[in-house]
């Protein structure tokens, strides 16, 4: 998804295999979309959308849908050629556990590989989270191919049961706020702020003195009631703001 219908436009969000959108705007071969899941906005390109009745719409954004658990895994089709990849949180529309068989407009999917089990746990959280370790820092990113920051927090989230907001300041409106750091649990949410005061940058708590974050590459580092130190720059690089829990 990108901010403009450009070619050149930065890309500002990327929508996964199997989410379903409403359709806002069109301009040539770009189309504006709101997705069902978050409400987040941008323009993709046309032949990138795969367009459904209204009644599949409300189905697929008011029912939970399956979700691939694996960082990576297959959607098989009797055409190889339409064989697909998808990643760690792309839903599986309208998926049959028993057939394995999911289905996206008129064609149908093989799907063999693992669920999220959606476990509301502190535990799952994390282990949601790790699938993304070392995964390179990619803005507007939301796979282990490429992530952000708030990417990070949302598909970790989404993979344990529960909905978080795109951009890490929206993020920040969720949850239950904790007054102090040493009252911060594995899988809150740490969020940091800038200059002026603005939430940048979001992180999961892992334990005493330790957070995983995506900066550079979803990496742990050190994290103190100042904010994250990062040991081989020697310094402390983002300044702690708020920590929000939902578990």
């Amino acid at each position: 998804m990108r901010a403009e219908p450009s070619h050149r436009a930065e890309m500002v969000n990327q929508a996964l295999f199997g989410e379903a959108f409403e359709i806002l705007d069109q301009k040539a071969e770009w189309t504006q979309i709101r997705l069902g899941h978050d409400g987040y906005t941008g323009w993709m390109l046309d032949r990138q959308i795969q367009r459904i009745e209204q009644s599949q719409y409300r189905a697929l954004v008011d029912q939970p849908q399956a979700l691939v658990s694996d960082a990576v895994d297959l959607i098989e089709h009797d055409s190889p050629s339409l064989t697909r990849t998808v990643v760690a949180g792309s839903p599986l529309p309208f998926f049959d556990k028993e057939q394995k068989v999911l289905q996206v407009g008129t064609e149908a999917f093989l799907f063999q590989g693992r669920t999220a089990q959606r476990l509301h746990t502190r535990e799952e959280l994390l282990l949601n989270a790790y699938l993304y370790a070392n995964a390179p820092y990619l803005w507007g990113g939301r796979s282990a191919f490429g992530i952000d920051c708030s990417g990070l927090t949302q598909m970790a989230y989404r993979l344990t049961g529960i909905s978080l907001l795109r951009d890490a300041s929206q993020q920040a409106t969720q949850g239950r706020t904790l007054d102090f750091l040493d009252e911060a649990k594995a899988g809150d949410l740490v969020f940091f702020d800038n200059e002026e005061g603005q939430i940048t940058h979001v992180g999961i708590y892992v334990r005493e003195n330790r957070i995983l974050h995506a900066s550079g590459s979803v990496r742990m580092d050190g994290l103190d009631s100042t904010g994250i130190y990062n040991a081989e720059l020697g310094k402390h690089t983002h300044r702690l703001r708020v920590i929000k829990s939902h578990l």
